[in-house]
């Protein structure tokens, strides 16, 4: 059985911005939804109440409730120094916001991608090769030589292409 929710407290500058975090069409629904999830726990609704509500998990109220707590000393010594509206709204942003998250790294860039992609779109006569249409291999072989990346795979080309509109069939789901 869970233990007592974590109580979170807000300044009336915090309580604020989060209402404007939940107003703005601006804001990412990810995000308005924690701020909802903040406000909510500072005015003592469960986490279970605020799961229904939201349409989330309790675990994703805990989570965001736990977060808010152990970021308050934060805020508030912020706000004692004097922090400006844009500054504490910056600060409340980043509390919210998810952490980086373990694993390796992509090994292309969105840059990279967008480049092959474009490549894709030639003609490969452009290219100088004596064929009608890019095959993965080719297109693996000219994005090395072009420099767009040091080495990839045919399989990874495939991947890529697969996953974008190109009126073909998504060859990861048939």
């Amino acid at each position: 059985m869970p233990g007592p929710a974590t109580v979170v407290e807000l300044t009336d500058r915090q309580r604020r911005v989060l209402d404007v975090l939940t107003r703005t069409a601006s804001t990412s629904q990810q995000l308005a939804a924690r701020s909802r999830i903040v406000l909510m726990s500072a005015d003592g609704r469960p986490n279970l109440e605020q799961a229904a509500a939201l349409g989330v998990n309790r675990q994703r109220v805990r989570r965001w409730r736990g977060r808010w707590a152990g970021a308050k000393e934060r805020l508030a010594a912020a706000e004692d120094e004097g922090a400006t509206d844009k500054d504490l709204h910056a600060m409340v942003v980043g509390v919210l916001t998810d952490e980086e998250r373990s694993g390796t790294r992509p090994k292309f860039s969105p840059e990279q991608v967008a480049a092959i992609i474009a490549l894709a779109c030639e003609p490969p006569a452009d290219s100088g090769l004596p064929v009608s249409h890019w095959t993965p291999p080719e297109l693996a072989r000219e994005a090395v030589n072009r420099g767009i990346v040091e080495s990839i795979s045919p399989r990874q080309v495939d991947r890529f292409l697969a996953r974008r509109s190109f009126g073909h069939t998504n060859r990861s789901t048939g």
